[in-house]
């Protein structure tokens, strides 16, 4: 079988704290109004309800599900609608009991009792949802979605119709798993950013492609300059002080800048002792996804738990490797990393509900490292390298989120991942490809039997390992 998934895929604009328990239901909910629309029955809706599964249940609070689900069913697009809007719209439906469904019709809505957390699993994945709408005729429309992990969603049928029916990819070059890709690139003689561009223009006009990967870049910049300038504490409970203001103040001293693009050039210009290097690796990281459990937009990649990877190895190579680097680069990164990432999604999974956290800092490292390796100069086979020294040394990696909050130890492990990056990306650019002893196709393929063999309470349910241990009540 043959999937064609972009790298628009795989990178998504959208906002916090997970893309599995977020940003999936959300579009989870778009799609069940589409479908309303498509049956003539959005206008003829008197109620809706809502019932979450498995691990959508069982840290859905923690993970803002109940609000995802509320402003899908309002109408508001995730990768669009204004992060300070937020809180004001779950305050209104809460207070008034109604939700304007559509953002055309006003119903009844009791999120205390229209949410329902059911915490056993449907049988097709660990995130599964039903939303249900009553009708003004006494009959009732029903449709179950399943978030698969990086925002991606979809429903039981069309996973059974995936075991009967070949799909066929549409791209020049499609990719199944890494040795096809290595194939392509000795054949075409080109390196992977550019199968992978060849592969997207065959999609949408050149300018699309160019536009879309500096807009996914630009949207990473300023969630980190975000990050970098914001104090206070996290919301949920836990109390976590955000790091990423107090650790950017110590590094940066006096610079002047007003824009995310001045500010890069400002640490451009700045001296690096080589000390600092991992501190600077570890701020841009830990501003990403402190950003990303403020509710604050990010881009998945490939999941919101994941976020700070990809960007804070990008950011390393601008302001550490490569200051002459510009939006060439920025795009070949991003393109390398997309593709590595749709590979393991392919092979594997990219949702800790069913890998744990191997899945999500697991590949995202694994992504951010393959890119670095390209930019740096590595050959194709090299890069394959990186990527599957960076996920060897996270396989078995648990997802145990304390009050399944998107927080401990979720923020600290990007930071790890980001530099696990760097290291894999270096010990690659020094290996002789031909001397590689673990191909990439086979620690994804160990990545999944590791996940199929792992306890499920160590798949975000946080009914294992920190989430137990450590009582939330003390925090």
């Amino acid at each position: 079988m043959e999937e064609c998934i972009s790298v628009f895929d795989m990178l998504k604009i959208g906002v916090g704290p997970s893309s599995s328990h977020t940003l999936g239901p959300w579009r989870a909910a778009e799609r069940f109004l589409n479908e309303l629309r498509e049956e003539n029955l959005l206008n003829k809706t008197t109620k809706v309800k809502i019932d979450l599964y498995g691990s959508l249940s069982l840290t859905g609070k923690g993970h803002a599900t109940d609000y995802a689900v509320m402003l899908g069913l309002s109408g508001q697009d995730p990768e669009y609608i204004a992060v300070k809007d937020i809180d004001g719209i779950i305050t209104t439906i809460k207070t008034t009991h109604q939700i304007k469904l559509a953002n055309e019709l006003i119903i009844p809505f009791d999120a205390d009792t229209d949410i329902i957390f059911n915490k056993n699993f449907l049988p097709f994945h660990a995130n599964g949802m039903t939303f249900t709408a009553f009708i003004t005729n006494g009959t009732e429309y029903v449709s179950t979605f399943y978030s698969i992990g990086g925002g991606f969603v979809v429903k039981e049928e069309r996973i059974n119709a995936k075991k009967k029916l070949q799909i066929k990819c549409a791209f020049p070059y499609p990719i199944q798993n890494a040795e096809e890709l290595l194939e392509y690139t000795i054949k075409e003689n080109k390196a992977i950013s550019e199968i992978v561009y060849a592969n997207e223009i065959s999609m949408r006009p050149e300018a699309e492609v160019n536009s879309e990967l500096m807009r996914i870049w630009n949207t990473m910049l300023e969630c980190m300059y975000i990050g970098c300038h914001s104090e206070g504490i996290l919301p949920g409970g836990l109390n976590v002080r955000r790091r990423a203001f107090d650790m950017h103040q110590g590094l940066i001293g006096l610079a002047n800048y007003t824009t995310p693009q001045e500010w890069l050039e400002s640490i451009r210009k700045t001296e690096v002792k080589f000390r600092q290097i991992l501190k600077w690796v570890s701020c841009f990281a830990l501003a990403v996804n402190e950003v990303n459990a403020a509710l604050g937009r990010v881009v998945t990649a490939p999941t919101n738990g994941s976020a700070g990877v990809i960007p804070a190895v990008l950011m390393y190579y601008l302001v550490i490797e490569n200051h002459q680097a510009d939006e060439k680069q920025i795009k070949q990164f991003l393109m390398v990393a997309g593709e590595i990432g749709s590979i393991f999604k392919k092979g594997s999974t990219i949702s800790a509900a069913m890998g744990g956290c191997q899945a999500e800092i697991g590949v995202s490292s694994a992504m951010a490292a393959g890119a670095l390796c390209e930019v740096m100069g590595g050959t194709p086979d090299q890069v394959l390298m990186a990527a599957e020294i960076a996920m060897e040394h996270h396989l078995g990696l648990t997802c145990d989120p304390i009050g399944g909050l998107v927080q401990i130890p979720c923020i600290e492990r990007n930071t790890m991942g980001a530099i696990k990056a760097i290291n894999a990306a270096e010990l690659a650019m020094e290996t002789d490809a031909k001397n590689a002893k673990v191909p990439l196709d086979k620690v994804i393929d160990t990545m999944w039997q590791t996940a199929k063999d792992m306890n499920s309470k160590y798949k975000e349910t946080s009914e294992g390992g920190l989430a137990v241990a450590v009582n939330m009540a003390d925090c």
